[in-house]
């Protein structure tokens, strides 16, 4: 075994492989709910201003163009009701799984730090910890963690796999202890514009970060909001001494977006038009899914907020996901999110109207 292979877990899509097989069987073909990629058009007016900076022959810069760095703060301010932001407030990051896998080894963490994340999160949080050689740590209260070595405190909300939105007193409080205590957080806010029986908050808001982005930095992507996810469109934003040391590091490492990729962002991020219809497309999918799991005998918990149903029937997820293969229906086990998500699975939305109408019918 290599040295990488033996302080990474198992890449887990790979124990999905023999019931998507399964699901394929289906005479009408498979319904994938496994994985939250986007399924309809990049809008656009984003497809023509990538077009329109196709003839890009330098090399952009790390940091981005002026126009994507004023589209970043604007955003940020108007979205997240951050104030008083500036051009070292943001960095453009190409795709945000890049950001949070590299962090830890970014920040310069190592052997003897203490990397925290949800009890249930998303692996990556864990694999960035491990490829620096730190120690990873889940939580349920951040704020119950002995604070010694902790380095870096993830905050995911809402939530990937499960919905769960943190409340703004929630965050207010996790912030100012990690401040007391000297704790970087970064808050994965990917979903923020996606809540549906919760409105988000981000730790950028005043309310919670008291009007200092001192020790808080929130990270944002375009894959979910504007159907971006091949365009690898993402960017942090927050405390500019955290983001200038990273743009230091970055610039070494040539992370830069590319150029007509920034000039997309800038479109996407001055549109609110097309976040509004597909936010629409997605709430129907939802709500047509969820009815559907709940009339079968599923119990529907958290989830207000995401591209995911979090959903059980109180048993072992991966009989749960056997079962639902039979259907010809994919989805994701629970426990490749943590222990605590064994007897879960985790259903997106993000399928066609058709598939997801394959879906319900056989659930019916």
């Amino acid at each position: 075994m290599s040295a990488v292979s033996s302080r990474l877990p198992v890449f887990p899509w790979d124990k999905l492989e023999p019931y998507k097989e399964t699901a394929l069987s289906h005479p009408d073909g498979i319904v994938d709910l496994s994985v939250g990629t986007p399924v309809d058009p990049v809008p656009a007016l984003i497809q023509e201003a990538l077009v329109a900076a196709a003839d890009s022959p330098g090399y952009p810069t790390v940091w981005g163009t002026p126009a994507l760095r004023d589209a970043l703060t604007g955003w940020c301010e108007r979205r997240l009701g951050a104030v008083g932001f500036a051009h070292g407030n943001v960095l453009p990051v190409v795709g945000s799984k890049e950001l949070v896998a590299w962090l830890p080894t970014q920040l310069g963490l190592g052997p003897g730090d203490r990397v925290a994340y949800p009890r249930l999160a998303y692996p990556t949080y864990e694999v960035g910890a491990r490829l620096c050689g730190a120690e990873p740590v889940v939580y349920d209260d951040p704020t119950e963690l002995d604070p010694s070595g902790l380095k870096l405190l993830w905050l995911n909300s809402p939530s990937n796999p499960t919905g769960k939105v943190l409340p703004k007193d929630e965050l207010t409080r996790i912030v100012a202890w990690a401040r007391e205590h000297g704790v970087l957080v970064f808050s994965d806010e990917c979903y923020l514009e996606l809540g549906w029986e919760a409105d988000p908050v981000s730790v950028l808001h005043p309310d919670v970060s008291g009007g200092s982005y001192e020790g808080i930095v929130a990270v944002h992507s375009l894959s979910k909001r504007s159907n971006l996810a091949g365009y690898r469109a993402a960017f942090v934003a927050g405390d500019a001494a955290v983001l200038g040391e990273l743009l230091r590091i970055r610039k070494h490492g040539g992370m830069m977006t590319a150029a007509p990729v920034q000039a997309a962002t800038v479109a996407a991020l001055g549109d609110d038009t097309h976040v509004a219809e597909q936010r629409e497309r997605y709430a129907a999918r939802r709500a047509a899914l969820r009815a559907a799991l709940e009339a079968h005998g599923f119990r529907v918990e958290h989830s207000e907020a995401s591209l995911y149903l979090w959903a059980t029937r109180d048993e072992p997820c991966w009989d749960t996901v056997a079962y639902l293969a039979g259907k010809g229906v994919l989805v994701a086990p629970g426990d490749f999110y943590g222990e605590a998500g064994a007897r879960f699975v985790r259903v997106a939305f993000t399928a066609t109207d058709e598939r997801v109408a394959a879906a319900v019918k056989r659930l019916g």
